[in-house]
């Protein structure tokens, strides 16, 4: 009976330790891929002959060092939290989604479309955003569901669609924009018609940030919640894991996956609704900024979980709010920040490799020492 007694507790501790172990395994190789990137980023520094902790206090100071430029870094990080998520959740299923830049601009675009005869009718404000809102968030849904449905269906790479999906939806904007929901006055930028201060999406109470962060940060609580809590969410992960054994227990494996596309498309779709209603009050070739891209950056360092895509997409929101800084006193380009965001994506996929090799962070290796 002691034995037996004995036994029973260890299987109790030791599963717990197993969680701890690859927790602590998901944190360190994530942390110790962002110090080798800032070692080898500094060397191309010293190489140029710049100084590492000049950019470094640059950073900090031009992302965190005083409240303005604290709010510009939380302004900044609210299309990486959208775009981050709108890769994180297909990557929970299995699928590699890249498009989310894609599915922004149409989405912005489509909002900007939605809002011209709305603000042209004089539709009021509480009417007219929200349908900004879900008209952004629908066609960016349709747009990633549709590399989701050529996935499952007919078994196109996702990677690649999604890729030449985002091509076609900058060529759409392109197109309209320059063509016939071109505003006459936007002589030098083509653009659609402002849709006016009375229907911009204002900042939180006591900030300069718009709502666009709360949303992101609440999208992620929702998320986390529903691929994490939920029959949904368990379903998902089966099937990123193992799409026959799914498919031998009876899963509706094609609508999992083109639900988690549309989930993914609608919240790049959403940041293009904020980044029109909210920075730039129309729809043009600023909508095209590279966040759908930095966002697949996001959520491989977050390691697709939700939640932790929020303080990943500050981060990233930080230097890219530092850029100018570092322009100015340091002389560099802005591509510098961009520079530094390439070296962590490729230091940050060879650790990837790193997951189950480290032996300090494998279950019974402790005891084996021992």
């Amino acid at each position: 009976m002691t034995m037996q007694a004995a036994a029973s507790g260890f299987g109790k501790t030791a599963a717990p330790n197993v969680r701890t172990l690859k927790l602590a395994e998901s944190l360190f190789i994530p942390i110790a891929a962002l110090v080798v990137s800032a070692l080898v980023f500094s060397l191309f520094l010293l190489v140029i002959g710049k100084s590492p902790i000049d950019f470094f206090n640059l950073v900090w100071t031009g992302g965190f060092g005083s409240s303005f430029s604290f709010q510009n870094t939380l302004q900044r990080s609210a299309p990486l939290i959208l775009t981050g998520l709108a890769f994180a959740v297909p990557a929970r299923i299995g699928m590699t989604i890249i498009g989310g830049e894609g599915a922004l601009v149409l989405g912005g675009f489509a909002s900007a479309a939605v809002a011209i005869p709305l603000v042209t009718n004089g539709v009021p404000a509480f009417i007219t955003l929200p349908l900004m809102a879900i008209a952004g968030m629908v066609v960016g849904g349709i747009w990633i569901g549709i590399a989701g449905w050529l996935r499952h269906y007919r078994g196109v790479n996702e990677t690649i669609s999604s890729l030449l999906l985002s091509y076609i939806a900058i060529a759409i904007m392109n197109f309209f924009v320059e063509g016939a929901l071109r505003d006459p006055a936007s002589a030098n930028k083509p653009s659609t018609m402002p849709i006016g201060d009375a229907y911009r999406v204002g900042s939180m109470p006591g900030t300069d940030v718009h709502w666009g962060f709360a949303a992101g940060i609440a999208l992620a609580i929702l998320l986390y919640f529903l691929m994490s809590r939920t029959t949904f969410g368990f379903a998902a992960r089966m099937t990123g894991g193992n799409p026959r054994a799914a498919l031998a227990q009876g899963l509706p494996v094609g609508f999992l996956v083109v639900s988690c596309c549309v989930i993914a498309g609608a919240c790049a779709g959403l940041a293009g609704f904020f980044e029109v209603a909210a920075i730039h009050g129309q729809a043009n070739a600023s909508l095209v900024a590279g966040y759908g891209f930095t966002g697949i950056l996001v959520a491989f360092l977050a390691r697709h979980n939700p939640l932790a895509v929020v303080p990943v997409a500050i981060l990233f929101g930080a230097i890219a709010a530092a850029g100018g800084l570092v322009q100015r006193r340091m002389g560099m380009p802005d591509a510098t920040v961009l520079v530094l965001q390439g070296i962590i994506f490729v230091v940050l996929l060879t650790s990837e490799t790193m997951y189950g090799r480290i032996k300090f962070f494998q279950p019974g290796t402790g005891a084996e020492r021992t």
